[in-house]
């Protein structure tokens, strides 16, 4: 089997599957359970892509305790997947993507921001699971996007460079982490619009997978 000289890097919300309306949601309920107001434009700003510790304290305006963090988070990821669930399903595209880079011998990483109850939900519902080399969630980095702790933590796991790396990512923060980790990315405009992504550094733009092809993102590597 013919080694493709790369890894692929998966972001899970928003690229392994389409979900930002459903995570949106899910924060606009949650801040009206606890009588706060979140609008569409600042979950954009400060919350998709990010931990939810910092999320949480951007939300609530104040420090989390560790404790709170992950009570109130499975608040929050409960509504989401109960909104969600009817409608889980891989990005169209992906399964196929996913098919032609496991023959060219490719490793394959998720580095996520979620927490790992919806890395399961995600992962096991869709049938994922096997595909991946290594998972890198939330529980285990320390700074989040736009950091690049977890995309340098998923390439450490896969055993490549980190310049031998291409990232898929549809937030701000996530392509951000891509880059100063050294990595190319290639931008899903699932939650953004090729237009808000145009000037954020990645590659290549994309609706979804099926636009996609093995030799594109090997160009990419060089």
């Amino acid at each position: 089997m013919p080694t493709a000289p790369f890894a692929a890097l998966f972001d899970m919300d928003g690229v392994l599957i389409d979900n930002a309306d459903f995570h949106l949601n899910a924060w606009l309920q949650f801040a009206q359970n606890h009588g706060l107001s979140l609008t569409r434009d600042q979950y954009m700003d400060h919350i998709n892509g990010h931990i939810s510790a910092d999320s949480l304290a951007y939300v609530l305006q104040r420090p989390v305790t560790p404790a709170e963090v992950i009570i109130l988070t499975e608040e929050k990821e409960a509504i989401y997947r109960e909104l969600y669930r009817p409608h889980l399903r891989p990005t169209p595209g992906l399964i196929t993507f996913l098919d032609t880079l496991k023959r060219a011998g490719v490793p394959m990483a998720v580095g996520t921001s979620a927490p790992e109850s919806n890395v399961g939900f995600t992962l096991d519902g869709t049938q994922l699971r096997p595909y991946f080399d290594a998972i890198v969630d939330a529980s285990m980095i320390h700074k989040g996007k736009p950091d690049p702790e977890i995309y340098l933590t998923a390439a450490q796991r896969v055993g490549v460079e980190p310049s031998r790396c291409v990232v898929f990512e549809d937030a701000f923060a996530g392509i951000e982490a891509g880059l100063r980790a050294g990595m190319s990315v290639i931008a899903l405009a699932t939650t953004h619009t090729r237009s808000e992504l145009a000037d954020k550094g990645a590659s290549l733009i994309i609706d979804d997978f099926s636009q996609l092809t093995l030799e594109q993102v090997q160009t990419l590597i060089g």
